[in-house]
């Protein structure tokens, strides 16, 4: 088998695709997630401690010398990313719970007993009968 057919075959199996569309998904949902944090969340929580604008939070380390930028410790941006990852950790929590749900839904159903065969029928009738005697 040629290495074409060989990739071929392994990216059109089932479980390749779905981790590429969840993939796909989950980028765009990590943006989202990203700007109801800063544009959504953390205004009115800077408000509330004082007016600050947390992706402005910032230690200089050494300042700016001429031409060479001043050297910072953004921590304003973690705390950001911070927030962003709880959120999404949450969501994924949230609809994993949900999955485990509905699985344990569905195994928690029982399933009808088989129905018995001629033979099995037969045999019972026998055995009933012989105990009888």
């Amino acid at each position: 088998m040629g290495m074409m057919q060989e990739f071929k075959a392994f990216a059109m199996r089932g479980n390749v695709v779905d981790m590429a569309v969840g993939i796909i998904i989950g980028g765009a949902f990590g943006k989202i997630v990203s700007s109801f944090v800063a544009d959504v969340i953390m205004p009115p929580i800077g408000l509330l401690i004082g007016g600050v604008e947390f992706s402005k939070l910032a230690v200089t380390i050494k300042e700016a010398v001429g031409e060479t930028p001043a050297v910072t410790l953004n921590y304003g941006n973690f705390i950001q990313t911070v927030v962003d990852f709880l959120i999404i950790a949450f969501a994924v929590f949230m609809a994993v719970k949900a999955m485990n749900s509905l699985k344990k839904k569905e195994a928690a159903a029982p399933a009808a007993p088989p129905v018995p065969t001629k033979q099995e029928v037969l045999l019972t009738e026998i055995r009933d009968l012989l105990k009888r005697s």
